[in-house]
C-alpha cells in the first residue's frame, strides 16, 4: 500500500526522538561533567538522537589522532630544555607539501655546525597532517599534536609556527600518547642497556 514506507521511516525518526529524552534523563546532571557520557552516547550503545554541543562539549580525542606537528624537548636537572631535534633535516625531506624549514645552529668560534636547530618553522596551512615527519624522525623529536582548535583572524601572522611555538615538553607528549611514549621509552632504555653492556665487555 502506498505511503507505508514513509510512515515506517517517520516511526523510526519518532523512536529516536523519544529515546533521546530517555537518554537525557539517564545522564541528567552528568552530561557536561562526566566524560564517559560523551563516549557512551556516541557509541553503538547510545540511544536516540544526540548532538555534541560544541564547544561546551567535546568528544575525547583518540590517542592516535594526529594534527599539527610539535617538537619534543626533555627537561634537565636544572630545568633547562634539552631539545631532541638535531636539525638533521630528514623531516623536511620526507614532508610531501614541503612545509618544514630548518636552519642549523653554527658554532661562532669554529664555524662548524652544531646538532641543534637555530630556526625551525612549519607552515600549518600547508601541513597535511600525514605524520611522515614523526614517523621518520630517528630521534623521536617531532610528534603529532592533538590540538585542533587553531582558528585565527590572520593566518599570515599566526599560522607559521616557529621554534618557540613548536617546542613542548616530553611530559606533554606522554600525557596525550601514553601508549606510544611508554613503548618508545622502553626501546630507548633497552638501547642504552645494550650500549652499556657492550662497553663493559670491552677489555681495559
Amino acid at each position: 500500500m502506498y505511503g507505508i514506507g514513509i510512515l515506517k521511516g517517520l516511526g523510526v525518526t519518532l523512536k529516536h526522538f523519544l529515546l533521546s529524552y530517555v537518554d537525557d534523563v539517564r545522564w541528567l546532571g552528568r552530561r557536561y561533567r562526566n566524560p564517559k557520557a560523551l563516549t557512551v552516547r556516541q557509541s553503538p550503545r547510545g540511544e536516540g538522537v544526540f548532538t555534541v554541543q560544541y564547544p561546551e562539549e567535546k568528544l575525547p580525542v583518540p590517542e592516535e589522532f594526529r594534527f599539527i606537528p610539535f617538537l619534543v624537548y626533555d627537561e634537565g636537572e636544572q630545568g633547562e630544555r634539552l631539545i631532541r631535534c638535531t636539525s638533521c633535516g630528514i623531516c623536511a625531506k620526507v614532508c610531501p607539501p614541503q612545509c618544514i624549514w630548518i636552519e642549523r645552529t653554527v658554532d661562532p668560534a669554529t664555524g662548524r655546525p652544531v646538532p641543534a636547530p637555530r630556526q625551525f618553522a612549519i607552515d600549518i596551512d600547508l601541513c597535511m597532517n600525514c605524520g611522515l615527519c614523526a614517523e621518520f624522525c630517528p630521534f623521536d623529536a617531532i610528534k603529532m599534536d592533538h590540538q585542533y582548535e587553531l582558528a585565527t583572524y590572520d593566518r599570515r601572522a599566526e599560522n607559521i609556527f616557529t621554534l618557540e611555538r613548536l617546542l613542548k615538553p616530553a611530559r606533554y607528549y606522554a600525557s596525550i600518547r601514553p601508549t606510544n611514549y611508554a613503548r618508545e621509552e622502553a626501546a630507548r632504555a633497552e638501547k642504552l642497556a645494550a650500549k652499556a653492556a657492550s662497553k663493559a665487555e670491552v677489555p681495559a
